[in-house]
């Protein structure tokens, strides 16, 4: 069984939780989930394929997720430049001077928001299901919802039946502690894709430890309020970029379609583009990718 070393990083006011594995003088994977959804998001399969290939690997809670400490958002309002300060301070709470960075979606727009602003901390940066974190102003679906005009430049919008999923959603039950779970779970099954098989005991359990370890679980949703803070420092070039880059993309992806991994490779210099076939926006309730994924940042990162 995978057992890692927990502690608590104190970043400013806030307190990450954080989980270590290998060894402390192996090269450093730092592992950045997406919106809303805490660290161990990323499955134990994966770090112990990077941990056997040898690598220290480390995921933590964003603030509002998990374990980590919840933020009043409205007296305290924070953006995506806070969210990659926080990550910068997990790597300093284990001395680690720079890291292999590995995120997924609003992971991998901190992994490029670091890449340009602090760039001696990334050693290599894989940015999967992602989009440029310069990329329009505020979130692709909600733009979508609002019914407002895309300008002529503008990436494609996510998949109809994510949209509809969003409307169903708002309007789903949420009383009781079942009704939730079941909602949380139709979200992964929307973001799996309609290609790939989709695990959903695997997903439940996922979502069942989730809301079991979660100190406060409404606290995700300021993620959404988060992305919405347009400063600009997201607007900085991605051309300055120097650190390797592999972007892993979904053919399939609901949230952001394929062109939106394309656009990201093609700002970079350094990056190489991988299309997975299949995937949608999590890879990892379909069977088989996160060994694929795992080889794909195995790979990049040696």
């Amino acid at each position: 069984m995978l057992t890692g070393e927990e502690k608590f990083v104190r970043c400013g006011q806030v307190r990450l939780w954080t989980e270590r594995f290998g060894h402390p003088d192996d090269p450093t994977v730092l592992l950045v989930m997406g919106t809303s959804t805490q660290g161990i998001g990323w499955p134990d399969e994966l770090v112990q394929a990077l941990v056997d290939s040898g690598r220290q690997v480390i995921r933590f809670d964003h603030r509002d997720t998990g374990r980590s400490d919840s933020v009043d958002f409205a007296a305290r309002p924070y953006a995506l430049a806070d969210l990659a300060t926080d990550a910068v301070g997990v790597l300093d709470g284990y001395g680690v001077a720079a890291a292999h960075v590995v995120g997924t979606s609003l992971g991998a727009a901190i992994g490029q928001w670091l890449a340009v602003h602090r760039a001696a901390r990334v050693r290599t940066l894989t940015a999967m299901a992602s989009s440029p974190m310069g990329n329009n102003p505020g979130p692709a679906w909600a733009r979508a919802l609002a019914v407002q005009p895309a300008a002529p430049d503008a990436l494609p919008p996510p998949t109809a039946r994510f949209l509809a999923h969003l409307m169903d959603a708002a309007k789903a039950p949420r009383a009781t502690a079942r009704q939730r779970v079941d909602a949380d779970v139709q979200t992964w099954r929307v973001l799996n894709g309609d290609v790939l098989p989709f695990d959903e005991p695997a997903a439940r359990r996922f979502v069942e430890h989730c809301h079991d370890r979660a100190d406060n679980l409404a606290a995700a949703a300021n993620h959404d309020l988060a992305g919405r803070r347009w400063d600009d420092d997201r607007r900085a070039s991605l051309s300055g970029i120097t650190a390797a880059t592999l972007v892993l993309h979904g053919s399939d992806d609901p949230l952001f379609p394929q062109a939106h991994g394309e656009a990201l490779a093609a700002q970079i210099p350094t990056a190489r583009l991988e299309i997975v076939p299949g995937m949608g926006h999590h890879p990892f309730f379909a069977p088989g990718l996160t060994e694929r994924i795992a080889g794909s940042v195995i790979r990049h990162t040696t």
